[in-house]
């Protein structure tokens, strides 16, 4: 079963309030400004493609005599809304 949204940007987001509070330590505010753009970026891509993930995990439909024009048309639909 894939990890909760919340759960991995939590995870995300103490790897960088640790690396930035030792930067705050040292006072190395460039760093601090590195981090705070790099946490930003990865937030960003992470966020995608968590919606990407949760957008392709549909339930499995039962199996029926042919294709699924409304599945498709669905998935489809969800993909795009990404944009």
């Amino acid at each position: 079963m894939p990890r909760q949204r919340q759960q991995i940007l939590d995870n995300l987001d103490a790897v960088y309030r640790e690396a930035y509070d030792r930067a705050e330590q040292v006072k190395d505010a460039r760093l601090m400004a590195d981090l705070d753009a790099a946490y930003q970026r990865e937030q960003l891509l992470l966020e995608v493609l968590l919606d990407i993930r949760d957008a392709l995990a549909v339930p499995a439909a039962p199996r029926s005599a042919g294709p699924d024009p409304v599945g498709a048309l669905e998935t489809i639909r969800r993909i795009t809304r990404l944009r």
